[in-house]
């Protein structure tokens, strides 16, 4: 293995003994020869040592960090400290990477200098445990490719899979690494990237297969919960789009709106994850958007219910020293994201600039 290896590996493993053989095989596989694997393993008490010790043993990309259980952001940060590479690729021990992979982000990456960070398409599997709505979400992830098709879904889930990320390592230094602030860390990450002024891209074919099944930590953690999704997008979203706004028109009075807007005008509590002196407290409610006529000329939580018409006259509307409103789109119903995305760009407001996805 040269010296500097073109490409680290980070693959954080707690009793997955399971399937790291594969996962690993997987990588072995790679057209791209010039790569390291720094597997950590984060307190396992199954075979998990004894699949890394032979697979260190069987080649020299392979080498093998160990740590008390700490958890996968501690694991990640033990394994970046170790990363030689000038890009970082992500591996979960057990998924499978298909054997261009590598070969295929790295040239991505070095095709355009602006992009930090990029993913792959993906298929889950086994197909007998793939359900409706993670097909619906494999959907999802797969259908934004272009840098700005990623952009404009930012704020409605992470729109690359972890597993597949691969990130320059400067850019990621540059951000502070890997955070844990109760919240998802590869989206908290990608958010902070994207702030900083990052580009994100994808090679759009299906790269990697994503195990599904009840024992994936994003099933069982809470750090995965709807309301932490919820959390980390209120604090980048204060951050970056709502910097010197008036405040916000909510579109939906739905369950995933009320949500939405509970969590904005709430003030984080001090020492609270991710609350820095920086935070705004609160975002002010001007109104709610629905299409339901029944809903239209009610009050929730004290802002009043307007239909699309009267929506639109706000977003045309500058408050106090011209401060602007921000519209966000929060429908979890499908099509609905679409519909509301027309509706406010027939109006002439501009999607990331006047309005902004979150669901």
């Amino acid at each position: 293995m040269p010296a500097r290896p073109l490409a680290s590996v980070l693959l954080p493993v707690r009793d997955g003994a399971r399937h790291l053989h594969e996962a690993i095989s997987s990588l072995e596989a790679q057209t791209l020869e010039d790569f390291e694997v720094i597997a950590v393993d984060d307190g396992s008490t199954d075979e998990t040592p004894d699949v890394l010790a032979a697979w260190a043993a069987r080649d020299a990309r392979v080498r093998v960090h160990t740590q008390p259980a700490s958890g996968i952001v501690a694991a990640l940060e033990h394994a970046r400290a170790s990363a030689q590479a000038p890009y970082l690729a992500r591996m979960d021990a057990d998924d499978v990477s298909e054997p261009t992979r590598l070969a295929r982000q790295l040239a991505l990456m070095e095709a355009d200098a602006t992009l930090v960070a990029c993913g792959s398409g993906v298929t889950y599997f086994p197909e007998e445990e793939v359900r409706e709505g993670t097909l619906r979400y494999q959907a999802w992830i797969n259908a934004a490719v272009t840098p700005d098709e990623l952009t404009r879904e930012i704020f409605v889930e992470c729109p690359l899979a972890h597993p597949t990320f691969f990130l320059r390592t400067g850019a990621v230094e540059a951000v502070g690494g890997y955070r844990d602030a109760g919240w998802p860390e590869d989206y908290d990450l990608l958010l902070r990237l994207w702030a900083a002024g990052g580009r994100l891209g994808k090679v759009p074919e299906p790269l990697l297969r994503w195990r599904e099944g009840p024992d994936r930590l994003s099933r069982t953690d809470p750090r995965y919960t709807p309301e932490a999704f919820l959390a980390c997008k209120v604090h980048h979203l204060r951050r970056t789009l709502l910097r010197g706004r008036v405040g916000v028109v909510v579109w939906g009075a739905g369950p995933v709106g009320k949500a939405a807007a509970r969590a904005l005008m709430a003030t984080p509590a001090a020492g609270a994850a991710g609350a820095t002196p920086r935070a705004t407290p609160s975002t002010p409610l001007l109104a709610f958007v629905d299409l339901d006529p029944r809903k239209i000329g009610q009050e929730i939580h004290g802002a009043p219910v307007l239909d699309t018409e009267q929506g639109l006259e706000v977003g045309l509307r500058s408050g106090p020293g011209g401060g602007r409103v921000l519209h966000l789109a929060a429908v979890g119903q499908p099509g609905a994201r679409e519909r509301i995305r027309a509706t406010l760009e027939g109006g002439g407001l501009r999607e990331l600039e006047d309005f902004v996805a979150i669901a």
